[in-house]
Order: structure tokens, then C-alpha cells, then sequence
């Protein structure tokens, strides 16, 4: 039966499981706990629902196997516990626990505010055909930019984006660099891509392509020809006509 009330019990659970997963789980041995946890709860609820089934001979096998790992992984993940125990005594851990929650909600807001203010621009300059180059570093680029052009050091907005690639400012020929959910440089010079292959494109695609081919950096073109929206990514250059598809790749990459 539907109820809101325990709709919303889920979530609550959830989110107090999730924050403690990020505060004290993710990415340390006690990381393969918590998996083999999910693992044994699953075998345990497929045991109760293949009896309903008729299939009482697996179900009883699979109740004996998730008793049996049950007492294995009290055995094997013994110090996890231990910790996991001490943790959940821990004051000063469980404030640990909402502050990681709140940062993680905070930084996914900012994210979401940086993607319309990108998505609001780009829009606009491929509607009335201007050319852009954005840069997302992926790792540390040093020494494959050129020139990195002027510091900028400022909040995402559309406003600015626009500003900067309008065609007589003396920085829209350049490339922007936007890192950390803020628009780092304006201005930026990316090596141009020697493949013989990409000659069809102009100076800012093969800028982009060239930027791809010696980083992991991910690029985002607007034609000043054609107005299209492009991603440039591991050498490859992809045109990109649903908005869906563009605010989902860049919230990947702000994310990372």
C-alpha cells in the first residue's frame, strides 16, 4: 500500500547511510564491508522471495549460504567491525557525518548553478553564431596550453561567458578555462591539432581537438559558422544538438 510516511522513512535512512558511506566508508578497506553487506542482503532477500515461487529447494540453499557468510564476514572483516563500532560511539564523528552531507549538498547546488549559467550562454551563442572555446581540465594540463591568457578568478555566469567571446573584446579569440566551478582564464592559446584528418575544421575546432589529443581535457566548441555545440574529448570531436545530453556532460564534468 502507498504511504508517504514510509516514503519518507526511505529517504531518511538513505540519506543518513549515504552520509555516513562518504564521511567514513568510501575509499578505505572498510570499502569491501560494506559491498560484501549489500551482497549478503540481497542473497538473504532472494531466499524469502523464491520460496513464493515454489522454488523452496533454492530458497532454502540460498538461506544456509547468506547464514553462512553471515558468520564469514564476521570473521574476515573482524578489524572493520571493531572500527565501525567505534565510530557509531563517536560524537565528534556522527558531527563529521552531517558536515560531509551538507558540503556535498552545498557543492552539488553550485554545480547545478554553474551548468545554467554555461548552458544559458552557449545556448544564446549558437543562436546568434559566436564563437566560443571552453576548456574542463581533467588532470594537470601544464605545458600543453600555450598561453594561458588573463586570470580571471571568477563565479560562473552567463553574463561573463558572453562578455568575454563577444567579437570585440580583445579575449574572444582565446579559449576560457573553467576549473573548480569558477571560470579560472580568458584568453587561453590551445596547440592546434596536427592530424591531416581534422584540416576540414577551422582554427578554434582544431584548437579544441588538439587540446583533447595531448590532455584529458574535455573542450566545448560553438561554431561561429554554423552555431553547433560541440564536445571535443580523447582527440574525437562530437556535435551535440539535445540540450539534455549538453547539461548532462557538463555536469559530469564539473562534478569531477
Amino acid at each position: 500500500m502507498f504511504n508517504w510516511l514510509n516514503i519518507i522513512q526511505v529517504i531518511i535512512i538513505a540519506i543518513v547511510v549515504y552520509a555516513f558511506y562518504v564521511s567514513f566508508i568510501k575509499n578505505t578497506s572498510s570499502e569491501k564491508l560494506v559491498r560484501g553487506l549489500f551482497g549478503l542482503g540481497a542473497i538473504w532477500a532472494v531466499s524469502y522471495v523464491l520460496p513464493m515461487m515454489h522454488l523452496y529447494l533454492l530458497g532454502r540453499f540460498l538461506h544456509w549460504l547468506a547464514l553462512f557468510m553471515s558468520v564469514a564476514l564476521i570473521v574476515i572483516f573482524q578489524p572493520e567491525l571493531r572500527k565501525f563500532l567505534a565510530l557509531m560511539g563517536n560524537i565528534k564523528g556522527w558531527k563529521n557525518i552531517v558536515y560531509a552531507f551538507r558540503q556535498d549538498v552545498k557543492n552539488s547546488s553550485k554545480t547545478q548553478k554553474s551548468v545554467d549559467e554555461i548552458i544559458k550562454a552557449v545556448n544564446y551563442m549558437s543562436e546568434k553564431h559566436t564563437g566560443a572555446l571552453i576548456v574542463f581540465p581533467q588532470d594537470v594540463d601544464d605545458g600543453v596550453i600555450e598561453r594561458y591568457g588573463t586570470k580571471i578568478d571568477a563565479i560562473i555566469s552567463s553574463e561573463l561567458l558572453l562578455t568575454i567571446f563577444f567579437n570585440k573584446t580583445p579575449l574572444h579569440d582565446g579559449a576560457v578555462i573553467i576549473a573548480d566551478n569558477k571560470i579560472q582564464y580568458a584568453g587561453a592559446i590551445l596547440p592546434l591539432s596536427q592530424n591531416q584528418l581534422q584540416w576540414k575544421y577551422g582554427t578554434r575546432h582544431r584548437a579544441a581537438l588538439g587540446m583533447s589529443e595531448m590532455s584529458k581535457s574535455v573542450v566545448l566548441v560553438v561554431s561561429e559558422e554554423t552555431g553547433d555545440i560541440s564536445f571535443a574529448e580523447k582527440g574525437n570531436i562530437k556535435k551535440y544538438d539535445d540540450v539534455k545530453k549538453i547539461r548532462n556532460k557538463l555536469e559530469k564534468l564539473l562534478e569531477k
